[in-house]
């Protein structure tokens, strides 16, 4: 099992049917850290408040954040604007997790980083709060017409994972444009700042990258992409897709579930 300094993770959307929880516990099985930030809309009240979706995985996922947290792992919550609700809570502990706006993260190579979700640099959240609901409705429609082209690839035996929602940012200007000002808004803010660099969520477009001297992270999501970001011991950053190494992980021999009940817990 790797054993890192950090795991970043955002968007994951706990309480909706895209959430793939199934998936981010089996990346959860295979990587212990130190450090554990969740930056931003892990759970999704704004769906919650028309339909609430939530599986045994989900559930698990819950279970398995508070059991690290009690054995010693730093777990901190970054709230993003889907659960802009928790926000009013920061600078409190929640149990044995932190809850925190903005949080400064110094790397093991000593570079430091913003933590934050970066709804605060998206003009059409900001303002346009209803366009973005239905920004969020029409992309969840999407993301569920992915599961059934999924389903159809699988039956016909296609190998590989495909995106709709991917390849929809990818190919509509307007989304590509978007995608390109909130990096450029968001780096231009963390060099005012005076820090090495920034790690984010809420765009759903996980990438590592220099902009301008500034090192921005972005963990992606867990509805389409399945992505996170990790630290490794010596401060390096990666990006893990976790669909495409997955496949290499299962190939290892079974590990104990370093997050599975003690005996004096289960008593």
């Amino acid at each position: 099992m790797p054993h890192v300094r950090s795991i970043f993770l955002s968007d994951i959307h706990l309480g909706t049917r895209g959430c793939q929880a199934d998936s981010l516990l089996g990346f959860l099985r295979h990587y212990e850290a130190d450090n554990m930030f969740l930056v931003g809309d892990i759970i999704d009240f704004w769906a919650m408040s028309r339909s609430i979706h939530w599986t045994r995985a989900q559930n698990t996922f819950v279970q398995k954040l508070l059991r690290r947290a009690r054995k010693g792992t730093r777990v901190m919550l970054i709230p993003g604007n889907h659960d802009e609700a928790l926000r009013e809570y920061c600078g409190t502990h929640f149990g044995d997790i932190e809850l925190k706006y903005e949080h400064l993260h110094i790397a093991a190579d000593g570079k430091r980083y913003m933590l934050l979700h970066g709804d605060e640099f998206d003009q059409v959240t900001r303002y346009h709060r209803w366009v973005a609901v239905l920004g969020d409705m029409a992309y969840n429609l999407l993301v569920r017409i992915n599961t059934w082209l999924s389903w159809v690839r699988r039956t016909l035996r296609i190998p590989g994972y495909w995106s709709l929602a991917g390849y929809a940012k990818r190919k509509v200007k307007t989304a590509v444009s978007f995608i390109f000002d909130f990096e450029d808004s968001v780096v231009h803010a963390m060099r005012d700042r005076g820090v090495d660099g920034v790690i984010c969520g809420h765009i759903h477009w996980a990438t590592i990258k220099d902009i301008q001297g500034i090192t921005y992270i972005n963990c992606g999501d867990w509805v389409d992409s399945c992505t996170a970001i990790v630290e490794h011991l010596d401060g390096h950053m990666e990006l893990v897709e976790w669909r495409l190494v997955a496949p290499e992980f299962e190939k290892l021999p079974p590990m104990p579930d370093p997050d599975a009940l003690t005996p004096a817990e289960m008593a």
